[in-house]
């Protein structure tokens, strides 16, 4: 009788892709159970492992054993994170990047996460937090489990997703082996192995969602007008439509109240720069830490400038012949305009994606700061503290008590307003204090998206492990 959780390589299905006109070969297991006891089908993974590595070959440099094992995940808005294939015709899909990872040598381990909206039978919630990160961290944990079973390197796990799932994949890196999650992957029959991780790769990360609202309102405060896209999914395909509206009275009201509240918090995570010096914000919300995201502006527009792209056509950008002397910023957040209303992230009418997400088994929604349930404007419960912290990486940053990631790249790009490009750099600046090693940029001109520069994140990968 089989081991419940053992990979068996006799059941796996070769494949051809095709990627720039050349033929990717591999093999693929599909609907592979990582846990013992699911609550919901999403709870599988497919394992792709390229051909040669099963007749002792060699693909860029990488043998069986010492490939790196890429695990990227499909969840956006926190809700349900399908495994992914390639060839995967679903709008949510990275089909492509999978076979990019298998042309690069990577196996790749895609597993399905629950999301905020599932449901059971019974009309129980069974995807609120922290089931999305309970169950990559059990996908981890089989991989593990199979060491010298599935190939590829166990000890070179790299894990990558984009914006929601930019957070889990941070998350990972930054909450391996956490007390907090392990009664519930104990409930699920999670394989018996730790579920730390060589090396994060996330993309605009939305995540200290805690701290998201005073954040971007210390970007946005005094711009009034929101721009967003409405989207909607029909034949596959997603459909965009452009929103527009102003903030409310009792918006513009709230929007100073939570700008204050980020220079405090700012402060007391006692960021430091390269150098050594405090990274702080005075009571007006100017300082060196304000001064340290400008900087990685100008550096990026220098970037984009240098390679011949047109950096003014944002307002703000200030260029002196070949060179970016400096960003207004005003001007320069005028021109990528606010997306969201007040408060972003934590509605006070419990309708934001995350506020669904941190409903319980019977509760749909809750807030999750004290602010919006101070404020709320309908009946609401307050998610309890201790949950809210648990989902957020910097938890693990600020206290020990976990196994963080040595190696981390983390991209959001500098047209982003999905959050504040203050979210990003504290958990870059932090991640550097705390000595691990962090590859960080904010990409000119990019919105809220990922995988838009796959040949230099393998590269960075190769780096690390070959």
């Amino acid at each position: 009788m089989a081991t419940p959780l053992r990979f068996d390589e006799t059941q796996g299905q070769d494949h051809t892709g095709q990627l720039d006109g050349q033929p990717v070969t591999y093999r693929a297991f599909m609907d592979l159970n990582y846990v013992t006891m699911p609550v919901d089908p999403i709870q599988r993974l497919n394992v792709f492992v390229p051909t040669p590595y099963f007749s002792g070959g060699t693909v860029n440099g990488y043998q069986r054993v010492t490939a790196p094992i890429f695990m990227p995940n499909t969840v956006g808005g926190y809700l349900p994170g399908p495994r992914d294939f390639p060839g995967n015709p679903a709008v949510y899909s990275r089909g492509t990047t999978i076979l990019r990872a298998l042309q690069r040598g990577y196996v790749v381990v895609a597993a399905g996460l629950r999301g905020r909206t599932q449901t059971d039978g019974q009309g129980q919630n069974l995807g609120k937090a922290p089931a999305f990160i309970v169950d990559m961290k059990a996908a981890v944990r089989y991989v593990k489990f199979n060491a010298g079973r599935l190939p590829g390197n166990p000890e070179r796990i790299i894990t990558n997703g984009t914006s929601a799932g930019g957070a889990t994949s941070a998350l990972m890196g930054a909450s391996g082996n956490a007390d907090f999650f392990e009664s519930r992957l104990q409930d699920l029959g999670a394989a018996p192995a730790t579920d730390d991780i060589f090396a994060v790769s996330a993309y605009c990360p939305i995540h200290n969602l805690e701290h998201a609202d005073a954040a971007y309102e210390w970007e946005f405060n005094g711009i009034d007008q929101w721009h967003r896209q409405q989207i909607r999914v029909e034949d596959n395909r997603q459909i965009c439509t452009p929103v527009h509206g102003h903030l409310s009275d009792q918006e513009r009201a709230l929007s100073p109240q939570l700008k204050a509240a980020f220079t405090p918090y700012l402060n007391s995570l006692e960021l430091k720069d390269r150098a050594g010096n405090p990274l702080s914000l005075d009571h007006t919300g100017e300082g060196s830490f304000k001064a340290l995201i400008l900087r990685y502006l100008k550096d990026s527009a220098q970037t984009a400038l240098t390679a011949g792209q047109d950096v003014t056509k944002y307002a703000g950008v200030i260029v002196n012949g070949s060179t970016v002397t400096r960003i207004d910023w005003p001007q320069y957040l005028r021109a990528i305009t606010r997306m969201k209303s007040v408060p972003a992230f934590d509605a006070l009418d419990l309708s934001n994606p995350e506020n669904d997400l941190f409903g319980s088994r019977l509760t749909a929604a809750r807030h999750f700061t004290s602010f919006a349930q101070a404020h709320s404007r309908v009946p609401a419960n307050l998610a309890d503290a201790d949950l809210v912290a648990a989902v957020n990486p910097l938890t693990y940053l600020l206290r020990k008590q976990s196994h963080v990631a040595p190696h981390w790249r983390i991209r959001h790009g500098a047209a982003d307003r999905d959050t504040s490009f203050a979210i990003p750099v504290i958990l870059a600046t932090k991640l550097a204090n705390r000595g691990y090693d962090v590859d960080f940029a904010l990409p000119w001109a990019t919105p809220h998206s990922g995988d838009y520069d796959l040949p230099e994140l393998f590269d960075w990968i190769d780096g690390l492990c070959q």
